[in-house]
């Protein structure tokens, strides 16, 4: 690699603000890298963040190699942490991910999403009214962070007026997740935040142990109980806490996201708009073109070349879905915002074992809203270019997105 080579970091201001040209041109110059600034390899071609996601020796358990890299004074600060995000599906490997897998996917099986189809048309339906006869919104808080919170809070059976405090430790709990670059305290943070949704879930799972309800708690109480693969007591916690923060945080960016998409290419929104049947495909381009997950993290547990690159056991690598998903090898004009895009092989949700459950739910949530939102509000367009991005390696999304909305349709 020579010296004026760019190296990926997440931190830098441009990057965060655009990252896509310093992808293109890592593609290009050095595919797969050492960084510093993420401690780790780096891989940015659709093939070889293909292989890292489907391999079995790429581990999805980054939690334990972090703790132990701690001081026990370290280990110490960061044990709740520990104790229940390591306890996620997304962080365990098989057999362990296996059976939480098969015990989770209940709650997202074809039927379950149909009952929760009304739910979302209904809370659309409620956002639409509540911004009806304003001129200027902010598109991030106003909409694409509440119709997913309270789509999964409905699912999961916890009471709408805990949203402000399940955004606050949401939000604390990214920081971690997110490997957010610039925050000094995330750790702390993100160990209140942890705890605060502990606490509100172990009071919220013994009610519905009292009563049970038709709802994805009481789902997963069931397998709790059931005696046939058995959620222990604080996986079930842990397992709420991931269902209620992965539940909205990516839709809210893919809604967020998409519809900047939408406002910087007319033409493709003027069709979207004419043209319903185009609502699928425009929703897997706003996937690709710019999704919520950027990179995935993985811990190599034995040596594995990729791209020619040795990597060592031990070693993180950094599978980088942004810039896989603009590879020219396999995208046509990867840089063109393309509605009618087919195929669209994005792996924006991931590839292999660790495909994300919650894929179907997130394409219906936004199959459903942002038809209904720049239908109603066709000259919807943002107020400034100036936006704040949230700090992050494996999370993206704007903070906030002020917009006018338009005489409406």
């Amino acid at each position: 690699m020579s010296s004026n080579t760019v190296v990926f970091d997440p931190s830098d201001p441009e990057t965060c603000l655009n990252p896509y040209p310093t992808y293109e041109r890592l593609r290009r110059d050095a595919p797969v890298h050492w960084s510093p600034a993420v401690r780790g390899w780096v891989a940015l071609r659709y093939a070889d963040v293909q292989h890292i996601m489907r391999a079995a020796d790429m581990s999805a358990d980054r939690i334990t190699p972090f703790y132990k890299s701690l001081s026990p004074d370290g280990q110490s600060k960061v044990e709740i942490l520990v104790h229940y995000l390591g306890r996620w599906l997304v962080f365990r490997d098989p057999p362990d991910h296996t059976r939480l897998r098969s015990l989770i996917a209940r709650a997202f099986t074809p039927k379950a999403l149909a009952a929760v189809r009304p739910n979302i048309d209904a809370i659309t339906a409620h956002l639409m009214h509540s911004i009806e006869g304003r001129t200027e919104i902010d598109l991030v808080t106003d909409f694409a962070h509440l119709l997913p919170a309270y789509v999964i809070m409905d699912m999961l059976g916890v009471p709408r007026e805990l949203l402000s405090d399940m955004k606050g430790w949401s939000d604390d709990i990214k920081l971690f997740i997110g490997t957010s670059q610039n925050v000094p305290d995330k750790y702390e943070r993100a160990r209140r935040g942890v705890a605060g949704m502990a606490d509100a879930f172990r009071t919220l799972i013994a009610d519905h142990r009292k009563q049970s309800r038709h709802d994805v708690l009481s789902t997963l109480i069931a397998a709790n109980e059931d005696g046939t693969g058995r959620l222990d007591d604080e996986e079930l916690i842990a397992t709420a806490i991931l269902f209620l923060f992965a539940g909205h945080e990516t839709t809210a960016s893919l809604l967020a996201m998409g519809s900047m998409a939408l406002m910087a290419n007319p033409d493709a929104k003027r069709r979207f708009i004419a043209d319903p049947s185009l609502t699928a495909s425009t929703v897997e381009e706003c996937l690709r073109f710019d999704g919520p997950t950027p990179s995935m993290v993985r811990i190599a547990t034995r040596d594995n070349v990729v791209g020619e690159q040795m990597i060592r056991a031990g070693d993180r690598v950094i599978a980088v879905i942004g810039s896989a998903n603009r590879d020219p090898t396999v995208f046509a004009a990867p840089d063109v915002f393309d509605i009618t895009r087919s195929p669209n092989p994005h792996i924006t949700f991931g590839f292999g074992t660790h495909f994300c459950l919650g894929a179907p739910l997130a394409r219906l949530e936004a199959q459903i809203a942002l038809p209904i939102l720049h239908r109603h509000y066709p000259h919807m367009a943002r107020t400034t270019s100036d936006v704040a991005w949230a700090d992050g390696l494996t999370l993206r999304g704007p903070l906030s997105l002020p917009v006018t909305l338009g005489n409406p349709a």
